[in-house]
């Protein structure tokens, strides 16, 4: 099953449906009044030796593994992420297939002080400006999904509405794209949004391949400190999060033993 196209395919409808309930006129003037902006990338950019950054994430479910944590309060989750030391959150809006919302994402950043990343698939200017307007940080930009001037228009537009930019990529050419559009901090997607099978080593190998001003963020399939570990080595330092945080019995101490040598 190809995961991805039945995602898309939803989310397009899915677009459509809110720009007539909500005109871009409308949302548009409300990302130009945000003036409360949290530094997403900052922190993640300039990472100390040795330091371990931790974007935590908030996921209810995933297309090939179901429910992981239906009934999480993102309230709770989000102040344990902050009290188990994340650098940043991550909050999946997708409501179909990750059973996510934009009021999970609003009920995170009002309960802590941490920056808020909207992780979403992201097809449509709309949805950037709208990013803005729900309080998101930063979003997040899949290259796989983008045509090559999208993907620039996108990543400029966040920035000028104050929001940080995770551009995440799976392989080598879509690597390229997002260096030629400007992109300087990069999500390396271990997992195969096709397929959703994962391959933890996937970021180290292409970690190697990026640019002197850009930084990786090797995100998926970290299931314990020894894939810290393993990234560390290989140079990364930045690592979202999500699945085996969700399932801990006690988020904020697994959180604190993923970045505790």
């Amino acid at each position: 099953m190809n995961f991805l196209q039945s995602i898309l395919e939803t989310k397009s409808i899915q677009v459509a449906a809110a720009m007539k309930a909500l005109p871009l006129g409308k949302v548009q003037k409300a990302a130009a009044a945000r003036t409360d902006f949290r530094d997403f990338a900052g922190p993640l950019m300039h990472v100390e030796k040795g330091r371990v950054n931790i974007i935590a994430e908030i996921k209810r479910a995933s297309p090939s593994k179901g429910t992981i944590r239906a009934d999480a309060d993102a309230t709770v989750f989000a102040q344990a992420y902050e009290r188990g030391g994340a650098a940043a959150i991550s909050v999946l809006t997708e409501t179909e297939y990750f059973k996510g919302s934009v009021e999970d994402l609003q009920a995170a950043r009002n309960a802590q002080g941490l920056p808020v990343l909207r992780k979403d698939f992201i097809i449509s200017e709309y949805q950037v400006y709208e990013s803005a307007a729900i309080g998101a940080d930063a979003i997040l930009l899949i290259v796989r999904i983008l045509d090559e001037k999208s993907l620039g228009r996108y990543l400029s537009l966040a920035g000028d509405l104050g929001m940080s930019v995770l551009v995440e990529v799976f392989a080598e050419e879509e690597l390229k794209a997002a260096a030629k559009a400007g992109a300087r901090l990069i999500g390396i997607n271990n997992r195969n949004l096709d397929s959703f099978d994962t391959d933890i080593t996937r970021a180290a190998r292409m970690a190697a391949q990026l640019g002197k001003n850009m930084v990786s963020v090797s995100a998926s399939g970290v299931s314990g400190r020894q894939d810290i570990e393993d990234g560390l080595r290989t140079g990364i330092h930045n690592f979202l999060v999500g699945e085996s945080i969700m399932r801990a019995t006690h988020p904020e101490s697994f959180l604190r033993s993923l970045m505790e040598s």
